[in-house]
């Protein structure tokens, strides 16, 4: 590949660690389909192999045709063994980073990844941090190279991506770049340039912040879009009704969200990370932390208020954490599910994108034995949803207003 030199030292271009997850493995498609010599490290021997055939092991609309060519062309292909790390003049690292039962962030989560490969890193090599950081967590890294004697460059270039748009966003967004020296942020810019010619170039403490900012702020976002609807609807109104109007051709209330569940492994884990940075003093996160994770017992509240739930089989339609999606991580829908099991009679679940729950029913049968139903998820599939039981709808799926 001409445009990232690696020359006889190296014989991959990108090997991405962690490669076989939602993050990792878009990015490591991407490059191969632009024309980059790409390894994939992960420990799941089962996802390897999936990938080695050349089918994705999740979802990702647009990423299982190219999947399947640059495997073909022997241009994409995936590991369980670590020594794969030294082959690659690049080196991209893309693991989970979650807080723990106490909402503390692990800021040695990604060094301690590194350490089971560090034996394999080489003078030469970029690595580059992707996965979204607690502050200072780069320089963490950079102490921890230079304690193994390597020459390598440190870059973090955080991932920007959501989940099913992968395969356009890779392309289509600003990339972010930092790195400390000038020939780092040279070959940062250079590999993701390969994606996009538009590179935003920040220093490693100015990125980390700037990505916890970005999925932070989306998150309050979503906590006073959910806060409103509570206000509304316990007065009897509908707040799809009053957001549609209060933002119909007036430009400053455009980006005003629905009501609905704002889950997924990456905003309220980012909003405690951004707090523990900040000597938890974020009374704005916290706040935004207890209305989103709140949401749920809300609506089984304002249920009760209307049903002998007691009494009743109440079907969940959409596990997955947001609509047409397969992931389950962080998922609100499971925490719907307990809350409504602890007060319903039976708890019915249904998604037509989930296959890794074995507890799942049909759409129609849950449908037919339930006594109420409440859309979780908003699956494009429920606009069609034809029932004469009570249904909650938040998302207003079905475009008949959001009151519960």
């Amino acid at each position: 590949m001409a445009t990232v030199p690696g020359g006889d030292q190296f014989g991959l271009d990108v090997v991405v660690i962690g490669g076989c997850g939602h993050v990792g493995l878009p990015l490591a498609i991407a490059f191969a389909d632009r024309g980059a010599q790409v390894g994939i490290y992960d420990v799941s021997e089962a996802a390897v192999a999936t990938v080695n055939a050349g089918q994705l092991p999740f979802d990702e609309p647009g990423a299982a045709e190219v999947l399947e060519r640059v495997v073909a062309d022997g241009r994409l292909r995936a590991s369980a063994d670590p020594s794969i790390v030294g082959s690659a003049e690049h080196v991209v690292v893309v693991i989970g980073t979650p807080v723990d039962e106490h909402l503390n962030p692990d800021q040695t989560a990604i060094p301690k990844a590194l350490g089971g490969c560090a034996a394999y890193l080489r003078d030469g090599q970029l690595l580059i941090l992707r996965s979204t950081v607690f502050p200072g967590v780069t320089a963490l890294v950079e102490k921890m190279i230079v304690g193994l004697g390597v020459a390598i460059e440190v870059a973090f270039c955080p991932e920007r991506i959501a989940e099913g748009k992968a395969m356009t966003e890779l392309f289509e967004l600003p990339q972010i770049v930092s790195a400390r020296s000038p020939r780092g942020m040279e070959r940062a810019a250079k590999l993701f340039g390969l994606l996009t010619s538009s590179i935003v170039e920040l220093s490693p403490e100015e990125a980390e912040l700037a990505k916890l900012f970005t999925n932070v702020w989306r998150y309050i976002k979503f906590a006073a879009a959910n806060q409103f609807y509570m206000m509304a609807n316990d007065r009897g109104l509908d707040f799809e009704r009053i957001r549609k109007g209060l933002s119909q051709d007036y430009p400053r209330a455009a980006d005003m969200p629905g009501a609905g569940f704002a889950a997924g492994p990456c905003l309220f884990k980012d909003t405690m990370q951004l707090a523990a940075f900040n000597n938890n003093n974020f009374a704005l996160g916290h706040t935004a932390m207890t209305i989103n994770e709140g949401l749920p017992l809300y609506v089984v509240h304002r249920l009760e208020q209307r049903f002998d739930l007691s009494s009743m089989t109440v079907g969940i339609l959409g596990m997955a954490f947001k609509g047409e999606s397969d992931d389950i991580r962080s998922s609100l829908s499971y925490k719907l599910k307990r809350i409504l099991e602890f007060k319903a009679d039976k708890v019915l679940c249904a998604d037509p994108y989930v296959t890794v729950d074995p507890n799942l029913l049909p759409q129609d049968e849950v449908i037919a034995r339930s006594d109420l139903l409440v859309i979780a998820t908003p699956h494009p599939e429920y606009r069609r949803l034809e029932t004469d039981k009570p249904v909650a709808d938040i998302w207003n799926v079905l475009g008949t207003g959001v009151r519960v």
